[in-house]
């Protein structure tokens, strides 16, 4: 029993901790328009077309040696034009993904420095020094970045636990229910797509399991589905306690002072008492600063092996300037971009963690045999996931444009 309960509860902790992260702060600004019973039902379609989507790579990567990467997958199976498109989207994600780090760090540093230092310190400072620091230990090394992940994502989830039960205790069914505005419109829900996409975002970590634990697709299908469902069940809480305690109408001062975490932090705080307050703070920082270390060692790594940077301390300087200065710079010059940022990084995460695994899924029953484990869903399942994929796109090309409305 405990033979095979330790490996997926390692595997399932890899997919759940990879896909919670700083991304659904966004989910309540960004949802504001819809409001709570639509968020819910996005939510769920956005869960099960992922989990397929993770599901299709799984059984594409049991055609390959356990090791293979996402990259070795999309080069055999697609060929040249498609490892290229993969790579630049993925490239594209983690570059936009650090800005949006650096944009929402250095707003939830000035939120919680504010009362400790009885003036608002400026945000240019603030951006700096929590990206500065964060960007020493990921220059310093990966086992730097590792031993400082697990102790904040363990303040993470103890922060998360704590504030979330708090916010919770404070719910006004109807603030929840936006009993006086009459709920929220469904054509908000478009404009969504892309945010809620990133959210569940982990699908390279897919090749990471079967090399971890082998082609052992009844674990890893187990794995898959539950970090999938604690993500969901997180997410799920975290919407209720915000709609329970934000009301509608309060969200368009958000979204207008920039739409930012410190800004969402700073709406809640109206609602509740200052423990539930500094530990809704403490909980915002860590995530940001969890996912700005993941975000921005995964792109150290790829910017390191693209540039052939060797690994003393002049090559890690070169590819930390090459990796950080520009999402720095950018979060420097334009401090309110996180919203905007992740809804970017979900337009980039539809082509590679979507429409990429459905062609991959159809290259692979094309070349291959079929063997033991296939992805449910059957022949419909590639249609499924390029619709999906493509309507994410589509929308959030036409939310930028602004062709679809925006709650504000």
């Amino acid at each position: 029993m405990n033979s095979r309960f330790l490996p997926i509860l390692g595997g399932t902790m890899i997919v759940a901790g990879t896909a919670i992260g700083a991304g659904m702060l966004a989910l309540p600004m960004i949802s504001a328009g819809m409001w709570f019973y639509w968020s819910v039902g996005l939510l769920l379609v956005s869960w099960f077309c992922m989990f397929r989507s993770s599901q299709a790579i799984l059984e594409v990567n049991l055609h390959f040696e356990p090791g293979d990467s996402f990259h070795t997958l999309v080069r055999e199976l697609l060929g040249p034009f498609w490892s290229t498109l993969n790579g630049l989207a993925v490239a594209f994600v983690l570059y936009t993904l650090v800005y949006a780090y650096v944009s929402g760090g250095g707003s939830v540093v000035q939120q919680s420095l504010a009362p400790i230092l009885g003036s608002t310190p400026p945000r240019l400072l603030s951006s700096l020094l929590f990206a500065l620091l964060l960007t020493v230990c990921v220059w310093w090394s990966s086992k730097m970045v590792d031993r400082l992940s697990v102790l904040l994502m363990g303040g993470m989830a103890l922060s998360f636990l704590l504030s979330i039960s708090g916010m919770i205790g404070h719910i006004r069914l109807d603030t929840l229910l936006d009993a006086k505005g009459g709920g929220g419109r469904a054509i908000f829900i478009w404009g969504a797509v892309s945010t809620y996409l990133t959210s569940f975002c982990f699908h390279a970590s897919v090749p990471s399991l079967v090399k971890y634990l082998g082609k052992e697709p009844r674990t890893i299908n187990a794995c898959l589905r539950y970090g999938t469902l604690i993500a969901l069940v997180c997410y799920l809480s975290w919407i209720v306690a915000a709609d329970g305690n934000i009301p509608r109408e309060h969200f368009k001062a958000v979204i207008a002072a920039g739409g930012n975490v410190g800004d969402l932090v700073a709406a809640a705080g109206n609602n509740l008492n200052s423990v539930v307050l500094r530990l809704l703070e403490a909980f915002s920082l860590l995530a940001v600063a969890t996912s700005f270390l993941g975000a921005g060692l995964g792109l150290f790594d790829y910017m390191a092996d693209l540039c052939n940077f060797d690994d003393s301390r002049l090559g890690r300087t070169k590819t930390l300037l090459i990796t950080f200065a520009p999402p720095m710079l950018c979060g420097l010059i334009w401090p309110d971009g996180f919203l905007p940022a992740i809804g970017w990084a979900g337009l980039a995460a539809s082509i590679w963690s979507v429409i990429v695994p459905a062609l991959l899924l159809r290259a692979g029953r094309r070349r291959f045999a079929a063997h033991g484990y296939a992805a449910p869903g059957g022949a419909l399942l590639v249609p499924l996931l390029l619709l999906y994929g493509i309507l994410v796109a589509v929308c959030h090309t036409l939310f930028v444009f602004k062709l679809l409305p925006m709650y504000q």
